[in-house]
């Protein structure tokens, strides 16, 4: 497309849902294309074009029916976008070659027909556009900059801008025809004197998103920032970028949010490139990504910022090669060497220059991760190294992404900061069964405070945030964010006070204090009520109720009896720490360094608390070894080589476990499976609740991995052969006896 353009295209465009200033809004797909061609020397004008568009979905909206004087039965007979779409540019390079001139742009009289309709649609359904519906002219914008006294750009309408220039609204009353020859009139009219406006603005729409970076000191306007919720957590900022069609995002400025456990968590912070594409992406607000809806919602530039700034040259150094396809690895051995991550991709997905392309995530103190990032020259190489998703690696499975320059950004942040408290203390690797030092003495001194109806997202900065100058009335590693059965934020904490005063007191300034635009509650409690919560118990307005099992287990039960134990007994319940541990990071000092506690998930056998408070809280890539030992007296041996005081809680645990011979493996499930899921999934095989058995990872989630007690071998091996190539929402799982 020239620079400068002999003729105008007047394009004018109606769907089946809103149209005007809401055209786009509702993904209502078009209907209706209206042009005509004006000659910008001549000063003349072409034929009209109306041509009606087949829609997918004939269900036309009352709204519609009324504005556009259209029915089902109308569209029914046209022809679909696709070849309407062939039959304009067809039609408009014949004209504009008749007529002697070389090139043309749109010109349309709100961008929505083309950034909100026409480039989202053309997305849904693969339809490659033509050159010229990449660059168009605003007919408001042209006339706002002609007759700034007509009033503010975004009041402007067709009838109001004729009767600034002394033009009167035209009579037509088909729409489209009337809209085109009303936006004819008044480009013929500014053309001339006294005006002789020259259209020289001229929009464009991106054909791609630009990858790169961003610095934590470069300037972001929050007018210019969105918040996108509702991912699927496969997207990689293409689909993201795809979704926005027609919208222009700034380079780098699409950046996915990671949980707490280093996953993404189904957000994105999207950065565009003026305030105006910013607000006609909130229209998008429940628009849908395959099957699902997606959120959207102001955001800010500090909120960008946390997540896809950085200042670290290394990142810098590997993302400065230009259009390359980034995926991220999680689950790496920590003994992968480059060359057997370069042997694992495979000829068939040779990474850009080598080792040179490859950046494994460390720890401060230089430890591996576990995660590495890859660079691909192109997209084919990229989709090849995807098909490894899962693929083993040493003895791990290894899990890959399409990922972002943001993400890698955000993923070196969060390991190579200094954490705000110390991990764990170095310790023998073996089980211990004694009270760990997280964990107080139950009293009935009312020193802590809970809060209650945190935001899920919250961390432990937003809690010191929270209580402000209070901070420093808290006890060495006093702080205990409690999570549910999952593993996810409950929404609740405990916070150890030095003196009962002190909990007095915030409880008093602090209670239905905003956090992040939610009230929380805070109340003065003790000792014995915090330690009954943590260890798995209830606290609300009817009592406390005691923690719902004392018996070890391998996967949270399905009924829950009573539990007579006394509070003060409850710190040594099967606490001992699993002798699978990883070795702790060193402690790295910080002013809230004595105010926090880390602890340590649970991952073989233990209590069934609902409980782990973690900061820093790094990502952790599941295992498929070392969870469960078979045959199930193995388990109780190898407890008590590690340590004899095992020994009977490992005895207690191999006796729920299920006789060999029934025993089935499912492998691959997802991370939020749960055991009515699988009940489920073998529907119809008489499967009790109790004969399910979740492996958990050292992060307290599901490794991907459960146990299934069938009532014999029979059925047992029918319903591996039956649900073997048996989708699991939508994932394939892995099926297999244990001898």
């Amino acid at each position: 497309m020239a620079s400068h353009s002999d003729t105008l295209v007047v394009f004018f465009g109606a769907t089946a849902g809103a149209n005007g200033g809401k055209l786009g809004s509702d993904e209502r797909e078009i209907i209706l294309l209206v042009w005509q061609i004006v000659d910008l020397h001549e000063k003349k004008v072409g034929k009209i074009h109306r041509c009606l568009v087949k829609p997918d979905t004939l269900d036309l909206t009352a709204e519609c029916k009324e504005e556009t004087g259209l029915t089902a039965e109308d569209v029914v007979k046209a022809e679909p976008l696709d070849q309407v779409l062939q039959q304009f540019q067809q039609s408009v390079s014949s004209e504009v070659k008749c007529l002697g001139r070389s090139s043309y742009r749109l010109c349309v009289n709100s961008p929505h027909i083309i950034r909100q309709a026409l480039h989202p649609e053309a997305s849904k359904k693969n339809l490659v556009l033509p050159e010229c519906f990449f660059s168009f002219v605003d007919l408001r914008k042209e006339f706002h900059k002609c007759c700034p006294s007509a009033g503010p750009m975004p009041s402007l309408a067709l009838p109001s801008m004729l009767e600034h220039v002394g033009l009167p609204a035209v009579s037509e009353q088909l729409m489209g025809m009337r809209e085109v020859r009303s936006m004819v009139q008044l480009t013929l009219r500014i053309l001339a004197d006294p005006y002789n406006h020259s259209f020289s603005c001229f929009e464009t729409v991106k054909y791609k998103l630009d990858s790169g970076t961003c610095s934590k000191t470069e300037p972001v306007d929050s007018e210019t920032v969105i918040r996108a919720r509702g991912l699927p957590w496969q997207s990689s900022d293409q689909d993201i970028a795809r979704f926005f069609k027609g919208l222009n995002i700034a380079k780098g400025g699409v950046a996915l949010c990671l949980n707490a456990q280093g996953r993404r968590n189904g957000e994105a912070l999207v950065r565009f490139i003026n305030s105006e594409h910013r607000d006609l992406a909130l229209e998008r607000h429940k628009h849908h990504m395959g099957s699902r809806y997606i959120e959207v919602y102001k955001a800010t530039g500090e909120e960008f910022l946390k997540i896809a700034g950085g200042t670290s040259n290394e990142v810098a150094q590997f993302l400065s090669k230009e259009n390359q396809v980034i995926i991220r690895m999680r689950g790496l051995p920590f003994t992968a060497t480059p060359q057997e991550v370069l042997d694992f991709l495979g000829p068939e997905s040779p990474v850009t220059d080598g080792t040179e392309g490859l950046l494994f995530v460390k720890y401060p103190d230089g430890r591996p991760t576990g995660d590495a990032f890859v660079l691909f020259s192109c997209d084919e190489y990229a989709q090849n190294a995807m098909k490894k998703h899962r693929q083993i690696l040493g003895k791990r499975y290894i899990e890959l992404f399409r990922s972002t320059a943001a993400e890698v950004q955000q993923v070196l942040n969060r390991y190579l900061s200094t954490p705000l408290i110390s991990t764990l203390p170095s310790s023998p690797i073996v089980p211990v069964l004694a009270t760990p030092p997280f964990l107080p003495t139950a009293s009935s001194s009312r020193d802590c405070i809970r809060l209650r109806g945190l935001p899920y997202t919250a961390g432990i900065e937003d809690i010191l945030e929270f209580m402000g100058e209070h901070t420093v009335d808290i006890k060495p590693h006093g702080v205990h964010m409690v999570l549910n059965q999952q593993g996810r934020p409950s929404g609740d904490a405990f916070i150890q006070m030095l003196s009962p005063d002190k909990a007095f007191l915030v409880a008093q300034k602090c209670h239905k204090k905003t956090m992040k635009d939610r009230y929380v509650e805070v109340f003065q409690c003790s000792t014995e009520e915090m330690s009954i919560v943590l260890m798995g118990g209830t606290l609300n307005r009817s009592g406390l109720s005691p923690p719902p099992c004392k018996l070890p287990c391998l996967s949270p039960p399905t009924a829950y009896s009573a539990f007579p134990t006394p509070p003060a007994l409850l710190s040594e319940a099967a606490l001992y720490q699993p002798h699978l541990l990883a070795t702790p990071r060193p402690h790295q000092g910080s002013p809230h360094s004595a105010a926090l506690a880390y602890y340590p998930p649970q991952p073989h056998f233990y209590m069934n608390m609902n409980y782990t408070a973690y900061y820093p809280s790094p990502p952790v890539s599941p295992s498929t070894v070392g969870y469960f030992a078979a045959p199930p007296g193995m388990a109780a041996t190898v407890a008590a080589q590690a340590h004899p005081a095992a020994a009977a809680a490992a005895a207690a645990a191999s006796s729920v476990l299920p006789q060999p011979g029934a025993l089935v493996r499912m492998q691959g499930l997802p991370y939020n499976t749960g055991v009515k899921d699988i009940l489920s999934f073998f529907q119809g095989y008489q499967l009790q609740p109790d004969a399910v058995l979740i492996l958990y990872n050292f992060s307290g989630q599901c490794s991907g991995e459960a146990l299934i007690t069938f009532p014999n071998e029979e059925t047992a091996r029918r319903a591996v052969a039956e649900r073997s190539n048996h989708p699991f929402y939508g994932q394939q799982v892995r099926l297999g006896f244990c001898n």
